[in-house]
């Protein structure tokens, strides 16, 4: 009987967490091993209509942005074209870069004024087509983006959204996510040595959950303060679980260290 209680409560527990995962608003959540639908349409920075299968020939690092975002996506682009200048591997070689625009309201001049700012940035000679600048409708926008976990929500003429780099095999298949640190005093970063493992995994197929799983899991996306809070809740749910499972454990053990005592 006392075991039939515990168990209950574990059932609840886990019903409550899962049914938190649910209501994500605005923030990540990995989709690894899944896939991005390749066979939806967009529009280039160069106003001419696109299929994502043809842009994702190679393993792919897809960003989801707005061209015209006062908040970190410049940032964020930026950081791209600093890597791009940093790491060994070679855009349009080793890996392709797609960045779709939240905003179905953008156009492709949008995109193109923002390629031409971060490609002025980049010191190594690149192919252009190696770098994609995309805008779309928001029906499409939206699937991709859910497909790829990514949940951002329009806040007036802004969005709240958050920041990440996704890396999408040839077949479209998702195998890994990198989360920029950021720093007042450096802004954000990533490590190329990270960049470029995730480039070669990602050609291999492999998928590779990250610590960003684990923090997701202590931490919540705040969309006021566009950063990551400590969720307490799901940690001391997660808490209360741990101490029932060693509370089913001694149960368990107990009935059997009696018996014994009385033979």
């Amino acid at each position: 009987m006392k075991i039939y209680f515990v168990t209950i409560i574990i059932v609840f527990f886990l019903v409550s967490l899962k049914a938190e995962d649910k209501k994500i608003e605005v923030g990540i959540d990995e989709q690894l091993g899944k896939s991005i639908p390749l066979q939806e349409y967009f529009v280039d920075e160069n106003d001419n209509k696109v299929l994502l299968k043809d842009l994702f020939t190679k393993p792919t690092v897809l960003s989801f942005v707005y061209y015209n975002c006062p908040g970190i996506c410049s940032p964020l682009l930026l950081e791209v074209s600093d890597i791009i200048n940093k790491t060994d591997l070679v855009a349009g070689v080793d890996y392709n870069i797609v960045c779709i625009s939240m905003d179905e309201l953008e156009t492709p001049k949008d995109a193109m004024e923002r390629k031409q700012t971060f490609f002025k940035v980049i010191d190594k000679n690149i192919p252009p087509e190696s770098w994609k600048f995309l805008t779309g409708d928001s029906t499409t926008i939206k699937k991709v983006a859910d497909a790829a976990g990514f949940y951002f929500k329009r806040n007036g003429k802004d969005f709240l959204h958050a920041g990440a780099f996704i890396f999408v095999d040839n077949q479209g298949k998702i195998c890994r996510y990198l989360l920029p640190s950021y720093s007042e005093r450096r802004g954000f970063g990533i490590l190329p040595f990270d960049f470029k493992m995730s480039v070669i995994e990602t050609s291999e197929g492999k998928i590779s959950p990250t610590m960003a799983k684990v923090l997701q899991f202590c931490f919540s996306y705040d969309p006021e303060g566009q950063t990551y809070v400590l969720n307490l809740t799901r940690i001391f749910g997660a808490g209360i679980l741990i101490l029932v499972g060693i509370f089913i454990v001694y149960l368990t053990i107990k009935p059997k260290k009696d018996f014994i005592k009385t033979r």
